[in-house]
């Protein structure tokens, strides 16, 4: 115990040492004077972000942003992410040493300042995603340290300077991407040798690819050309660069033959050359790189055959040939891909059959094989593709029957049948696909009537079942009638409305007896499963929370029981790790603080992982203590540090900071920031935990328009910062209202992001206790199975700006037997044009085109296919823009 009192000691004392050193440099008068002015020229700060730029602070240090050299010599300037508008200002050329001016996602607007040719050691320049206009300056070519140019995201016009790349021989990586830039690529562009990639997508460039670039900069390892107006061959020059990782040639004009062979490039994973004039055919693919995921050249001229040897690129998860020209029969040995996701083949001339191989790719979740050739029937084994996301079998020539194991597909929302010549009835079990939003069994022959279980697809956004053999009275549920006639046209033994066409009196009664049985039938199913899901829900907390009991029971006697190890009165049997240095470093204080755990009136709430509780020290100084309940897939003591160490050097303004960490063999305890205004689930809804803060506010009076769109803009912050700028990137997974704390200002703080390691997910009851997030949870990270990714977060913040313009739970059940799912509550308003009764009535001062802007988005973020959900940079990019405009 004296040896471990001991490395805590050191460790504080090199730590203040260190801290000493970082804060000891002050500011030489005229590099302050700089700094304020640049301050002075920004018109709008709105998270005040400047706030501790004034003439009272002398460190460099207390400089929000601003990093100084042992000289005291301002070096860094990094301003991420914070709204500030205004002009930039040319006074900061007169800073001498400064290596890096990064002011990404902000708002300055203008142009670059010519002063800023003074730069002479400047190794990184990022002004992306701020609305900067004009040409790019020549003298940006000027700066012979530079490592990094990011320019993307702004306004700026007119061509490339050719002088750019004059001195680019430190460039590591350029981007000029989403501008409205013009003209060709420099050749002078081959001055760069040491560039590891650039990234000119989304402008209006023309002319050639210059043959120098490959030929000359030998680790190029990412190129992006996407959506330009580029042309010529590529294959040649692009053959050069043998280190590529990423090539991207999409929609652009290019034409020749597609450069096939980067395929066997050593550490290619993606290419791209959809969309342009390539002609030719698919060569036999004799090497692919193991790298190898995303193969996407659809909308060319391609020809001839798919080769089987396409196959060797085995941990391929996109293959996307559609919309060429090609022919012959979809491969067998496509099914040997079992890391698959995305397979499009549509809009080609291939014929023959669907191989029953696909599936065999379990994770498949695009099948994409519309407008083909293809004959024979629709297998049943094709469900064993139960995580299909998107089926379009559309416009072909198959026969025979829909099978009735396609229910299997859960999570399946778009089923594209039409111009076929299947027949047989409509299956019962497609009213089990509740997450369907698109379904089209036009232009075929099926008869019979239409199942009224396909009342249940409350999600469906398109219906066709039009020109078929289908007869008997269209159901009357609300879901099937909401589509007009069009729907069931040329079906001429439909009857009913929505159609013209009366059904007889004696059909029409019995009909309707027994479409009331049914209808009935349906209510007591669904208030006899809400009942019993509502039990399972209460005895599965009442286990939690006498095992919880039975733990807290164990610990605490453990913790009493244990001896004393010195003279000192330490309970603190373990390892205790501390982030921060304003938090006490004596033990007799931390035996003070724990014994709060054993305090319930020190309960401020609790979680997938743990219950919280609030600690009190000497001095004023209060932290959140989680007390975990269980390790995840944390196996031992090393994998605990590791993971919250990582952690603790994460830091951003929305953000909870985690201060610290205990083990001993009996408890864990994650220490964090305590953010004591409550959470944003209190403030919508009204509800107070019994150990919250008091002066939380319980209604939704005050929480006006301006602080929900704050705490959605500073979520979204945090949430890109975790996805895009932490390296590697960090998923939170468990995003919820109640994980939104919110400050003195109602500046959001997300917590419980991170700890992907320790949530229960794979196994039955740690399940069931994470899914208590009911309504948040995307689709997709409902099955254990199924690869998750950081668009899980996009579709639950998507949840939560629903949530923050109606004022609604995501899952609601105004009545026993009835539930409201926000998300479809609100497209269905929106699509009716009633957009005002989305609006929480509480609201004040809003602009209504705001809230309908914040839904649409939302909307989106919800989508049910991952891949059609935006990235959190995006997201936030949208939000200031709706604020801004």
């Amino acid at each position: 115990m004296r040896r471990f009192k001991l490395k805590v000691c050191t460790f504080h004392v090199i730590l203040l040492i260190f801290m000493e050193l970082c804060f000891r440099s002050t500011f030489s008068q005229s590099e302050k004077e700089i700094l304020l002015q640049f301050k002075g020229n920004v018109s709008n700060d709105p998270y005040n972000s400047l706030n501790s730029w004034g003439l009272d602070r002398n460190q460099c240090g207390e400089y929000n942003g601003v990093l100084c050299n042992s000289e005291g010599n301002v070096e860094k300037i990094v301003l991420w992410n914070m709204s500030l508008e205004g002009v930039l200002s040319p006074s900061l050329s007169k800073l001498k040493s400064l290596r890096i001016l990064s002011l990404y996602g902000n708002r300055f607007t203008g142009n670059i300042p010519l002063e800023f040719g003074e730069f002479q050691n400047l190794w990184k320049l990022n002004l992306s995603s701020n609305g900067l206009v004009g040409s790019i300056p020549e003298f940006l070519g000027t700066y012979k340290n530079l490592r990094l140019l990011d320019l993307s995201r702004n306004g700026f016009t007119d061509e490339i300077p050719d002088n750019l790349f004059t001195n680019c021989f430190k460039m590591k990586f350029v981007s000029l991407s989403n501008n409205n830039l013009t003209g060709s690529i420099p050749a002078s562009m081959s001055n760069c040798f040491s560039l590891i990639g650039f990234d000119f997508s989304f402008n209006d460039l023309s002319g050639l690819f210059p043959e120098e670039i490959c030929g000359e900069i030998l680790g190029l390892v990412y190129v992006s050309l996407r959506r330009n107006s580029m042309v010529g061959n590529v294959q040649e020059q692009v053959l050069k660069c043998r280190n590529l990782q990423v090539l991207d040639l999409g929609s652009n004009a290019f034409d020749g033959l597609v450069p096939f062979d980067v395929v066997s490039f050593q550490n290619l994973s993606y290419f791209n050359a959809s969309f342009n004039q390539f002609v030719g055919e698919i060569p036999d693919v004799g090497m692919c790189s193991d790298r190898m995921e995303v193969f996407d050249v659809s909308g060319n001229g391609l020809v001839g055959e798919i080769p089987v040897s396409i196959a060797n690129c085995r941990n391929m998860r996109v293959l996307d040939l559609g919309f060429n020209k090609l022919d012959g029969g979809i491969p067998v040995e496509i099914g040997n891909l079992k890391k698959l996701s995305v397979l499009r083949l549509g809009d080609n001339v291939i014929q023959g059959t669907i191989p029953n191989e696909i599936s065999s790719i379990e994770f498949l979740q695009v099948l994409d094989l519309h407008n083909l050739k293809l004959s024979g029937g629709i297998s049943g084994d094709l469900s064993k593709c139960r995580f299909l996301l998107e089926l379009d079998l559309s416009s072909n020539s198959l026969q025979g029957e829909i099978p009735q194991t396609l229910n299997n597909m859960t999570y399946l929302t778009i089923l594209d049948l039409h111009r076929n010549r299947l027949n047989g009835t409509i299956p019962v079990s497609l009213g089990e696909l509740l997450r369907l939003q698109y379904l089209d069994l036009s232009e075929n022959s099926f008869a019979g009537p239409i199942p009224p279980s396909l009342g249940n697809l409350t999600l469906l956004t398109h219906f066709n079942f039009s020109s078929n053999n289908l007869s008997g009275s269209i159901p009357l549920t609300p879901v099937i009638q909401k589509f007009g006639s069009t729907a069931y046209s040329k079906n001429p033994s439909l009857c009913g409305v929505p159609l013209d066409t009366p059904c007889s009196a004696t059909g029409d009664g019995g009909t309707a007896r027994s479409r009331k049985t049914r209808v009935l039938s349906v209510s007591a199913i669904v208030a006899i499963v809400a009942a019993v899901v509502i039990l399972c829900g209460v005895c599965i907390i009442c286990v939690m929370n006498i095992r919880a009991r039975k733990r807290k029971k164990d610990e605490s006697f453990a913790l009493e029981s244990t001896p004393p190890a010195s003279t000192d009165s330490n309970l603190i049997i373990g390892k205790l790790v501390l982030f921060s240095k304003s938090l006490p470093s004596k033990y007799e204080d931390w035996e003070a603080g724990t014994k709060a755990l054993l305090d319930k009136d020190c309960l401020i709430g609790g979680g997938a992982i743990g219950t919280v509780y609030k600690s009190n020290f000497e001095g004023g100084i209060s932290i959140a203590v989680k007390k975990l309940e269980t390790l995840g897939r944390i196996r031992n003591q090393d994998e605990f540090e590791q993971e919250i160490g990582r952690l603790g050097n994460l830091h951003h303004p929305n953000l909870v900071a985690f201060q610290g960490y205990y083990w001993s063999s009996t408890m864990q305890l994650i220490l964090s920031e305590l953010v004591s205004n409550g959470n944003l689930y209190q403030h919508l809804h009204g509800y107070i935990h019994p150990g919250a803060s008091t002066s939380t506010s319980t209604g939704s009076g005050q929480f006006n328009w301006s602080r929900r769109f704050q705490i959605a803009v500073g979520t979204a912050r945090a949430l890109a910062y975790l996805h895009h700028d932490c390296k590697p990137q960090v998923l939170h997974l468990n995003i919820k209202s109640t994980n939104i704390l919110l400050d003195e200002r109602y500046e959001p703080k997300l917590s419980d992001y991170g700890l992907l390691k320790l949530l229960p997910l794979f196994d039955s009851y740690g399940l069931a206790k994470f899914h208590t997030a009911v309504g948040y949870v995307a689709p997709e990270l409902a099955c254990q199975s199924l690869t998750f990714s950081d668009k899980c977060d996009v579709y639950s913040f998507g949840i939560i700006l629903l949530e923050l313009v109606t004022g609604k739970k995501p899952v609601e059940s105004p009545a026993a037997s009835e539930v409201v799912v926000l998300c479809d509550y609100v497209r269905g308003l929106l699509e009716e044009g009633s957009a005002s009764l989305c609006f929480d009535r509480s609201l004040q001062g809003f602009v209504e085109s705001e809230l309908i802007q914040v839904m649409k988005l939302g909307l989106i973020c919800t989508s049910e296919m991952p891949s059609r959900r935006p990235s959190m940079a995006e997201v936030v990019q949208v939000l200031e823009t709706i604020r801004s405009g």
